[in-house]
């Protein structure tokens, strides 16, 4: 299935895409796609469902965060060898971990806006991981049972504030509207091989990331299980997974950095394709 949200903020309404690239409108069975909902048993009831007989959807409008009532938006840093190369920095040994504000998190098609200040906003196509049961001390042979899908993520992240202020990556990352999500959660069954995705970011036209999961150090067994001997993965928590190479930062000869009017189109096989235009400060555009 490929789950979705629709509708302005705060008026959301639950739906899912058909195979015909029709949103049908869930509303008549729930108010909402929850994370409970995300657990073995939830999906399993959605997916008795008879998609033909739900209304279609002509003009779906804004595009929401495929689920609510997100508990942690946790990211994994330097997962690509070749992208640790492109920012100066060693491949890790262990997944590095970092967290995103949940009041990070918006539509895969909503405006970016730039924090007061900012000149090195970048960008990163990701692989999202969502969960959909409890998984605590699992191993990597069991990790993917604890699975709902997958979704896209452009983990947007000021590397001044990321990388030359002091202190951890969390605040170069966490900014408003710095973490575009969906367009669907594609559940797992829909993906049957995680780590063969090919993905790609273009920044006005022009392609800079064009990669695929098959180069990611830690696949997704091993980031599951690896981030749940640290804390408890809930329904609904998302983890990012880690960008391929080109990223502004690490375009030669000199960085290229996100300026308001710039658009950004990204895309990872299956799992849809996000839009996104880039303004200057404005907290209207946040809030509404």
């Amino acid at each position: 299935m490929k789950l979705m949200r629709y509708g302005a903020k705060g008026s959301e309404k639950p739906g899912l895409l058909d195979d015909e690239g029709q949103v049908r409108d869930l509303s008549r069975l729930t108010p909402d796609i929850t994370a409970a909902m995300l657990t073995p048993d939830g999906l399993r009831k959605l997916a008795e469902v008879d998609v033909k007989a739900l209304p279609v959807v002509a003009n779906p409008g804004r595009i929401a965060p495929p689920y609510s009532g997100m508990g942690k938006f946790i990211c994994v840093g330097l997962n690509y060898a070749d992208h640790a190369a492109e920012s100066g920095m060693p491949v890790p040994a262990e997944p590095v971990l970092f967290t995103k504000a949940i009041s990070a998190l918006m539509g895969c098609n909503d405006p970016v806006v730039l924090p007061q200040g900012s000149v090195k906003s970048d960008w990163e196509v990701e692989l999202g991981i969502v969960i959909g049961a409890t998984a605590r001390y699992v191993s990597e042979g069991d990790a993917m049972k604890h699975v709902a899908g997958y979704c896209v993520v452009n983990d947007i992240s000021e590397r001044e504030y990321q990388l030359e202020r002091g202190g951890t990556w969390d605040k170069g990352k966490g900014c408003d509207t710095f973490g575009p999500v969906g367009p669907w959660l594609v559940t797992a069954d829909e993906v049957p091989d995680p780590q063969n995705l090919d993905m790609w970011l273009e920044v006005n036209g022009r392609r800079f990331q064009n990669g695929s999961t098959r180069t990611m150090i830690f696949g997704v067994a091993q980031l599951v299980s690896y981030i749940s001997r640290f804390m408890t993965l809930y329904p609904g928590d998302l983890i990012s997974t880690g960008t391929p190479p080109g990223v502004g930062m690490g375009c030669k000869p000199s960085p290229v950095y996100l300026k308001p009017g710039d658009t950004m189109r990204l895309s990872i096989s299956g799992l849809g394709e996000q839009s996104q235009t880039v303004h200057a400060w404005n907290p209207e555009l946040i809030d509404n």
